[in-house]
């Protein structure tokens, strides 16, 4: 990968991480983190341990990572491992 390249994917990924985590933030904010509906690799963020930012999961529907979804639709969202959890899940 040349500098440019390593450039661009470094500013997309703090984009990213920073849109992910100001969205996080507000209690007025119109999406939440949920828990165990994140495809192995596309989680917004940390992922529990052996993990360390966006993307990193290891697994489909791991129970400590988290994406960012339309708040009060995480608990309706369906997967194989059962429904989308508001806190970490085991």
């Amino acid at each position: 990968m040349n500098r440019t390249h390593a450039a661009f994917a470094a500013t997309v990924a703090l984009t990213l991480a920073a849109g992910a985590a100001h969205a996080a933030d507000g209690a007025k904010s119109p999406m939440e983190k949920c828990y165990g509906v994140a495809l192995a690799g596309h989680n917004d963020c940390k992922a529990g341990a052996g993990t360390t930012c966006a993307g990193t999961s290891k697994v489909n529907y791991q129970g400590d990572a988290w994406k960012l979804v339309k708040a009060g639709t995480c608990t309706a969202i369906k997967t194989p491992k059962g429904m989308g959890s508001l806190t970490p899940k085991a």
